[in-house]
């Protein structure tokens, strides 16, 4: 049994873009190849597409996303049309598609359109002389501020998940990877965690804490405390897991 959902934008291409689904194993060009996504592009007339394959759930997901839980697909499609519907710019959703077996989802497909990019986030963080790197972190703060004043909670806030775009002067923000997002209020506490994954230098957190400050009327060295806090903890988790991750493996080769 297939779920097919497709955009009324792009209802008259649906059977060029089932192709594209029917062909994802040996046709169009990788876009990203890890070990539990695959995201493709294909032309479609002539704009160019991504479609992301999620990977086959295991046994208890499967029956979860079929019967309990929207799948990630979905979610991905849903979420990305209600940003766009506050002004939060993202990949536009063109369809997502589900393949069901009898007790659960199979393979999940969630396709969007292609953005010509000119960075991302990580960019930022790489190079402390990047042209333009504070006006544009003043800029990204505004843009956090938006998400956060819409009750919007992207949970996988991190650095490859935020494409950034030159236009003229300006620079526009894209988010990608939606599958994981709450809509709920926000105090300063959780606004400032959820930037936490972001792996901002100290500078870095004193110039977009400075901007989200000057937006939400509130004291900046609460605001940077804050997210000093939370942005110091994550980096403790992550560099103890890498540490005791290369402990184990040491171990296991002698």
């Amino acid at each position: 049994m297939q779920t097919v959902h497709i955009h009324p934008n792009y209802q008259h291409q649906k059977a060029a873009i089932l192709r594209c689904i029917h062909d994802f194993e040996t046709e169009g060009e990788y876009v990203t190849k890890g070990e539990r996504n695959v995201i493709k592009s294909f032309e479609l007339n002539e704009e160019t597409i991504n479609v992301k394959s999620f990977r086959v759930p295991k046994l208890f997901n499967s029956f979860v996303y079929k019967f309990l839980r929207p799948s990630k697909a979905k979610r991905s499609f849903e979420y990305a049309e209600k940003l766009l519907s506050f002004g939060i710019k993202t990949p536009f959703p063109i369809a997502y598609i589900e393949n069901h077996g009898t007790f659960g989802l199979k393979e999940s497909y969630y396709v969007s359109a292609h953005i010509d990019y000119d960075f991302d986030f990580r960019a930022l963080i790489h190079d402390p002389l990047f042209e333009n790197r504070r006006f544009i972190l003043e800029r990204f703060a505004e843009f956090c501020f938006q998400l956060h004043e819409n009750n919007i909670n992207f949970l996988d806030h991190s650095p490859g998940n935020t494409l950034i775009v030159k236009n003229g002067q300006e620079y526009d923000f894209y988010l990608i990877d939606l599958n994981r997002m709450r809509f709920e209020p926000m105090n300063l506490d959780k606004r400032m965690e959820n930037l936490k994954r972001l792996w901002l230098s100290k500078l870095m957190i004193h110039i977009i804490s400075k901007r989200y400050a000057e937006l939400a009327n509130e004291e900046l060295h609460e605001v940077q405390d804050i997210l000093l806090k939370h942005s110091q903890a994550f980096k403790r988790k992550i560099n103890r897991k890498k540490y005791l991750k290369k402990k184990y493996l040491k171990r296991k080769r002698s």
